[in-house]
């Protein structure tokens, strides 16, 4: 009896390390397709700054002008 209480422990036990290990994969990949990464940030960001420059590098020209 003893040992297959301590056999149905075991096989519990490792049940729930799987259910978890399963919770855990869908959690990571939730989070994967939520969130942008560094690299993503940095282009985005260095998109806009170089509209930026671009947009000033006009105003001078404009005040250049007049």
């Amino acid at each position: 009896a003893a040992i297959g209480l301590v056999g149905w422990i075991v096989r519990s036990a490792y049940a729930e390390l799987q259910r978890v290990q399963i919770l855990l994969n869908r959690t990571r990949e939730e989070i994967a397709r939520d969130y942008i990464t560094k690299q993503e940030v940095h282009a985005d960001i260095n998109r806009v700054l170089d509209r930026l420059d671009r947009l000033d590098e006009k105003l001078d020209r404009l005040m250049e002008k007049k």
